[in-house]
């Protein structure tokens, strides 16, 4: 089982590779440097770079222990399944999450990195690379937000969250104004590892996704858990990492907020979460 000592080396390792690979070439990237994996989806010569060294110092902190990175997964897609090895334990890293940003020079972008132990995760780590702030978390040990304790309540106000563009737009055109008085201000950071640090930090209380890739919200599932509040699939069973990438997501810092949004997602028609899974 990972220590305290040993998270903290994590977190070391995610601010060097950060200040050795991410921050020199934000906003220098040149054309050569960006390109696209797929539509809509680009990869820096910094995503790479990133991964490479968090790969190499992971290993140092637990020999033998297999990293399923994003870019790494592009290459060998059968890489994923590792997460999914019951008694068996690896690491999932996004070397650079919000690469749209970072490749558009705008400073949403984050490093996030997460322990998974027998198809659980049982430790993680998001990193604001712009701003420095750094959230860890130990299954059962709770979560810590610039090394304090973090223990969110239901907030005493509507709740404030990050969804999709084309989802926020159903919720405005579908949800009678009383029911959208229940909901505060929705946006995107296209971001998810920053996301969750808003939530974190009670500057949000939610996010829902459709897509749910384990680089993306391990870690911050198991961070919002340990703060009190808890993330599950649109079909109400809760989340992991090895789960189907398309079985949706809520996460929210409070139970309570949980059950207000999921209530209001459930009483309009989402075209775009039709044919989901229900198991």
């Amino acid at each position: 089982m990972l220590g305290p000592a040993d998270s903290e080396r994590v977190a070391e390792l995610m601010r060097e590779t950060a200040a050795a690979e991410l921050l020199p070439r934000f906003r220098t990237l040149s054309k050569e440097d960006i390109r696209e994996k797929r539509p809509g989806d680009v990869v820096t010569v910094a995503d790479v770079a990133a991964e490479q060294r968090l790969a190499s110092g992971l290993a140092k902190i637990l020999p033998g222990v297999a990293v399923v990175g994003e870019e790494a997964v592009d290459r060998d897609p059968g890489l994923v399944g590792l997460i999914a090895r019951p008694g068996e334990a690896c690491w999932v890293v996004d070397p650079l999450d919000g690469t749209n940003n970072f490749a558009a020079g705008r400073d949403r972008f984050a490093m996030i990195v997460c322990l998974v132990r027998d198809t659980e995760a049982v430790a993680g780590w998001i990193l604001d690379v712009p701003r420095g702030h750094m959230a860890a978390a130990l299954k059962g040990q709770g979560v810590t937000l610039d090394g304090r304790t973090v223990r969110r309540e239901r907030p005493d106000r509507p709740p404030i969250g990050f969804v999709g563009f084309k989802v926020r737009n159903e919720f405005e055109r579908q949800l009678p104004d009383a029911s959208r008085r229940q909901l505060g201000r929705l946006s995107t950071l296209s971001c998810a590892g920053a996301e969750y640090l808003e939530i974190l930090s009670g500057r949000a209380d939610f996010n829902l996704y459709r897509m749910t890739k384990p680089w993306d919200h391990a870690a911050g599932a198991l961070m919002v858990a340990e703060a009190g509040g808890a993330a599950e699939r649109f079909d109400g069973t809760a989340y992991r990492p090895d789960q189907p990438l398309n079985g949706g997501l809520i996460a929210a810092a409070h139970p309570g907020t949980l059950f207000e949004v999921r209530a209001l997602m459930e009483a309009i028609r989402l075209p775009l979460l039709a044919g989901l899974p229900k198991g």
